[in-house]
């Protein structure tokens, strides 16, 4: 099969499902090797990102989706969806950094580090999908455990988890307290090296 053939039937494949198509599943339909296809990904994101195109070809985890330009979101917004945007509480936002630098996190867990209860918060997170359950730990009672999804990377803009800023570094006191004092100097020993 030519090339071109190749890369109009992923095409086709990627706005028909709207959703991200593993490469796997790639292979199963035009039973090509995985290198070829990961070749032909590669070479349309590059042709997408030609400024006179209005989508881009998106990777998350070990998957593709045909996504509208992030610059031309406010057009679209307009126009599909008159909704007011959904907007994620600092509450959320604490609960989904827990969970997205803790994968397999259970509740309880997530109760402990925040000091509060976390059962509306986790509802929501769920319900915007973007956290799932991520099977049961081996714990008593089994609690079940979650993480983030593909959703969650889309909406930041991440490919995978490995790409999230890297927490910056404290020390505890006796009495399990961070030490401030040492976090601004290592703020100022950063500012110092810029």
């Amino acid at each position: 099969m030519k090339i071109e053939k190749v890369k109009s039937i992923i095409e086709s494949i990627l706005f028909a499902t709207g959703r991200i198509v593993s490469i796997e599943e790639l292979q199963m339909a035009l039973e090509i090797p995985k290198e070829d296809i990961e070749k032909i990904l590669n070479n349309m994101q590059e042709s997408y990102k030609d400024e006179k195109s209005g989508i881009e070809l998106v990777k998350m985890n070990d998957g593709y989706q045909l996504c509208s330009k992030k610059e031309n979101y406010d057009y679209i917004y307009q126009v599909i969806d008159k909704r007011s945007k959904p907007k994620l509480s600092n509450a959320a936002l604490e609960t989904l950094a827990i969970i997205a630098y803790n994968p397999k996190i259970s509740r309880a867990e997530i109760e402990a580090i925040r000091g509060v209860n976390v059962d509306g918060t986790m509802y929501k997170l769920l319900e915007y999908g973007l956290i799932e359950e991520a099977g049961k730990l081996d714990l008593p009672g089994k609690p079940m455990s979650y993480k983030t999804t593909d959703e969650f990377l889309k909406m930041f803009g991440y490919i995978t988890l490995d790409e999230l800023p890297e927490l910056p570094r404290y020390k505890l006191d006796e009495n399990h307290q961070i030490v401030v004092e040492e976090l601004k100097e290592l703020e100022s020993e950063g500012e110092s090296n810029l």
